[in-house]
């Protein structure tokens, strides 16, 4: 057996050393073959978000490329969840489930086929999440950014918007000596949130141009751009005060470019934060050299299975295809918006992901997205761990390679978020996916940023937020490259 401690434990902290101990309790009870030791893997997390889609205890299977079972199986125990009293029967549990036909439920409702990562039915509730937030909210009885670890947004931050207003006037300055400056000056501003930040910073602008003279403010034209209708509206209303120089378009995250290609290489700051997290991901393992593509399924654990059934007079047999429905229609799906919304919120907040490995031929089966090769990811892993897990972050990817072309040749990107600079990074902790109310979080894999940047012409260089103490954000950049 190969222990695999997933994060940095704390001095003092006993949960690994009772996995171990309760794994060989059952060895020593009879209640695991030791004929299964030399190829089962245990994996501990530490699994930071409250709300996640993992059990505490759960098996992943590993299946070749055509999806036939391989000797290879992994343990994954979340140290901070599992609970002492019933750790020996959990881990029993799930050993019993290595070697069984994966087709058979084993106390799931399953709500979906095997997938990659970045296709589960995941995305199509963060998508509804995004689309029908007013709902979520008004139910839930609390704004979506009161979710965050903080309470609060980074990107909300006083001190860090002043001091990002500061860098863009200082180069508006610098190209207005050299009679460089457009007469129309340009910024974006990507996944609005609540419009908070935008507000702040053309507060600041204003602030500074008018203190200033320097008669920047007029010529300014500040996007809001995001593909939810009604969280543009929200954004628009908070920015009230600057509406002369403000417009919002309805863009997708994923290709700005799409919406705004009459405005390639004249945007002079583009700005995000916390948009790339939330986008579509694959996963990658590589184990003993071979590289493994996770496929996931969505499911409901069976007590969650029946409280959801039970609450809304439904046969768990009727789940699956009324979760498809909610996905397709939207909460309006019972006739009763709030009953619907009731549905959502109590699906989601029990919603788990299994997992399997399926092993790839070799890098050119990599599902990467557009602006990376395979030869890339084979650079990249020549100075990663030699046992992996990591993030193909290939929504922020697409949308890195479909946003840089929109910049002036001194324009600049800046994303706020958590990113992993490095690959040995992943050794040290858990990445995501977690759950913040009815979104997805994870990590940005920022490693993998810096090769599409170089690809792009961009150097993206990353810098700690060092405005709140304990933040996880990082500030990325980009320049241009020589």
């Amino acid at each position: 057996m190969i222990i695999h401690v997933n994060f940095l434990p704390k001095p003092g902290e006993a949960g690994s050393s009772r996995v171990v101990a309760a794994l060989f309790a059952l060895l020593d009870q009879g209640r695991l073959d030791p004929e299964l030791l030399p190829r089962l893997r245990l994996h501990l997390d530490w699994i930071q978000y409250k709300a996640n889609f993992r059990e505490a205890v759960t098996v992943r299977h590993a299946t070749d490329a055509s999806g036939e079972p391989m000797a290879l199986a992994e343990l994954a125990v979340d140290v901070r969840r599992a609970r002492p009293e019933r750790l020996i029967d959990d881990l029993a549990g799930a050993v019993a489930s290595i070697g069984a036909d994966e087709r058979e439920a084993g106390g799931r409702v399953i709500l979906e086929d095997w997938t990659p990562l970045g296709e589960s039915s995941i995305w199509q509730f963060n998508r509804l999440f995004w689309q029908r937030v007013t709902d979520w909210e008004r139910q839930a009885g609390r704004g979506f950014e009161a979710a965050l670890p903080s309470g609060r947004s980074d990107a909300n931050h006083p001190a860090a918007v002043a001091d990002a207003v500061a860098d863009f006037w200082t180069l508006l300055v610098e190209l207005d000596k050299r009679a460089q400056l457009p007469p129309e000056i340009f910024a974006l501003e990507i996944g609005v949130g609540s419009g908070t930040r935008a507000g702040l910073w053309l507060d600041r602008f204003k602030a500074i141009d008018e203190a200033r003279a320097t008669g920047f403010y007029a010529r300014l034209r500040f996007l809001l751009a995001d593909y939810s209708l009604p969280t543009l509206d929200r954004a628009m209303s908070a920015v009230e005060a600057h509406r002369d120089v403000v417009s919002m378009i309805a863009t997708d995250a994923l290709n700005p470019l799409r919406a705004l290609s009459f405005l390639r290489y004249k945007i002079l700051y583009v700005h995000l934060t916390n948009v790339y997290d939330n986008l579509p991901v694959d996963e990658l393992v590589r184990r003993d050299g071979q590289l493994y593509l996770v496929e996931t399924r969505a499911y409901l654990p069976e007590p969650a299975a029946r409280a959801v059934a039970a609450a809304h007079g439904l046969g768990l047999s009727e789940l699956r295809a009324t979760v498809a429905r909610l996905l397709d229609t939207g909460p309006d799906l019972f006739g009763d918006r709030e009953r619907g919304v009731a549905f959502w919120r109590t699906v989601w907040d029990g919603l788990c992901l299994q997992e399997r490995l399926r092993r790839l031929p070799g890098f050119a089966d990599v599902p990467l997205p557009p602006g990376l090769h395979g030869d890339d990811l084979e650079e990249l892993l020549g100075t990663a761990p030699a046992d992996i897990r990591f993030h193909i972050s290939r929504g922020a990817v697409e949308s890195f390679v479909n946003t840089v072309p929109l910049l002036h040749p001194r324009g600049y990107l800046q994303v706020q978020d958590i990113f992993v600079a490095t690959m040995d990074e992943y050794r040290q902790g858990f990445r995501g996916p977690g759950k913040l109310d009815g979104s997805v979080v994870n990590w940005v894999n920022g490693a993998l940023l810096r090769v599409a940047g170089a690809r792009a012409g961009y150097d993206v260089h990353f810098a700690p937020f060092r405005y709140r103490p304990g933040s996880r954000t990082t500030i990325l950049y980009t320049t241009l490259r020589e």
